[in-house]
């Protein structure tokens, strides 16, 4: 209303620590309440966020009454913001991080897939190099007798997007309507689509709030973010892949375990059957890291073919799905009989794809060379950096990504190799970005005279769940 006060903006160059002071104490409107069902109980947004700031724990009913209160625009963003922050800071309960997820799932439509007839499950990835496990995983776990209804996201900052890959294919659709995911995966079996405007949208709110106010890194938030969609979408058994290493959200295995026990535990509690696998990503998974580079290489490992680390990968994620779903199936015979492969030729054309297309290749390809002799350091970071500065990824959401661009390794980690040899091929169909990224190579084409341990076929560390 007019003449009164407002809270202030969030900008980048305000404190985050300081935004949460202003905004929790800021005074608002009394009609900025919070209506826990009980007139005692109504209480003004900045009681409930000077409380969380102060550590306290806030009861399920108030923190569904702040989300659904941000979902109906009752509820500022700055206000929203600082209630990540508090939690980012403070951490969360059990039985908040159990509330938060419920009202995100509940911010929106939830799915029901009963009706197709088939067990529905899905897998979520934290996100890594060279990771294009959705690619082979989905087709090959339809193939074996499930649904899988994948809601999948893009690329930001180093993490490739599952979206931007399939892309690659001219003509194939991100966004779908509810009707038209549920005819394909009733056709098909399997569906990679974006996040519909009715799924979670508590969710789409806050993850925009987070990543511009450094709260991204919350295991709280993390859960309540990645289980509001999954759960919300109808599946009936959900497999994490929690990725470890330079190349991954979590560096430390500590950390990465904290985050798969809080997944494992809060999908367990909505009734949801649910493991992790904690698996390695402190050097790229597979040869490629780039989108049409990486769709080559998916299509590699459903013909039968592929780096070893990629396949037996997606083996083991395939195998944990199969056992949520109740099926008797061992996926590698679906990938040696050729079925998944037709899943997936299916796949794409249903979503407006065609999968004899020739895929998009970049106008500039470079080689890297070692410039010594020894055995070859690939650091998956390191090797991010060098793909998106050709222009794989993001660094803010509107950007474009280059479909061409990427990294092709020519030797994995811990090859020896001579001084002068092809090492890798960087892609762009940019010369200034081509440009960028070769200075950047140096890292990549790095060697050491000890021979390191490689890394192992099968990524997987550790299993939860």
């Amino acid at each position: 209303m007019t003449g009164e006060p407002r809270p202030p903006a969030i900008t980048p160059s305000r404190g985050l620590a300081e935004l949460v002071r202003s905004v929790s104490s800021f005074p608002l409107p009394s009609s900025h309440t919070i209506d826990l069902g009980d007139p005692v109980s109504r209480q003004s947004v900045p009681q409930l966020l000077n409380r969380k700031r102060h550590g306290e724990e806030l009861t399920p009913a108030e923190i569904r009454g702040l989300v659904e209160g941000y979902v109906a625009g009752e509820v500022a963003h700055e206000q929203m913001a600082a209630f990540c922050m508090a939690v980012c800071c403070w951490g969360a309960s059990e039985a908040e991080t159990v509330a938060l997820t419920g009202a995100v799932i509940d911010s929106g439509h939830r799915h029901d897939l009963s009706a197709l007839g088939r067990p529905a499950v899905d897998k979520h990835s934290t996100g890594g190099v060279g990771d294009k496990i959705s690619l082979p995983l989905v087709p090959l776990v339809v193939a074996c007798g499930a649904v899988v209804p994948q809601t999948a996201g893009r690329a930001l900052g180093h993490t490739g997007g599952t979206l931007d890959k399939m892309e690659s294919y001219l003509g194939w659709r991100a966004r779908l309507t509810p009707d038209e995911q549920h005819r394909i995966l009733t056709e098909v079996g399997g569906v990679i689509s974006g996040q519909s405007d009715d799924l979670a949208p508590a969710d789409r709110l806050m993850y925009a709030l987070r990543d511009i106010t450094g709260t991204v890194e919350s295991v709280p938030l993390i859960v309540a973010s990645v289980l509001g969609k999954k759960i919300a979408e109808g599946t009936q058994g959900l497999v994490l892949d929690v990725k470890v290493g330079s190349g991954a959200f979590m560096k430390d295995l500590d950390q990465a375990t904290e985050l798969a026990r809080a997944l494992v535990g809060t999908a367990t509690r909505f009734g949801v059957a649910t493991s992790a696998l904690l698996t390695d990503m402190s050097t790229p998974l597979g040869l490629t890291v780039g989108n049409a580079l990486e769709v080559r290489e998916a299509v590699e490992v459903l013909q039968g073919g592929g780096p070893s680390d990629v396949v037996e990968l997606t083996l083991a994620l395939a195998r944990e799905m199969v056992r949520h779903a109740g099926i008797d199936v061992d996926p590698a015979t679906k990938l040696a009989d050729g079925s998944a492969y037709d899943v997936w030729r299916r796949m794409v054309a249903a979503q407006g794809g065609d999968p004899d297309q020739t895929l998009p290749t970049a106008t500039h390809v470079e080689h890297v060379v070692a410039t010594t002799e020894g055995h070859l350091v690939l650091d998956a970071w390191e090797v991010a950096a060098v793909g998106r500065a050709a222009g794989t990824g993001r660094e803010r959401k509107e950007d474009e990504v280059d479909l061409t661009a990427g990294v092709e390794l020519l030797v994995s980690a811990g090859t020896r190799v001579s001084a002068g040899q092809q090492v890798a091929r960087v892609h762009s169909s940019s010369p200034d970005r081509m440009a960028a990224a070769m200075s950047l190579t140096d890292a990549i084409a790095a060697t050491t005279p000890e021979a390191p341990s490689p890394p192992p076929h099968d990524r997987v560390l550790a299993r939860i769940g």
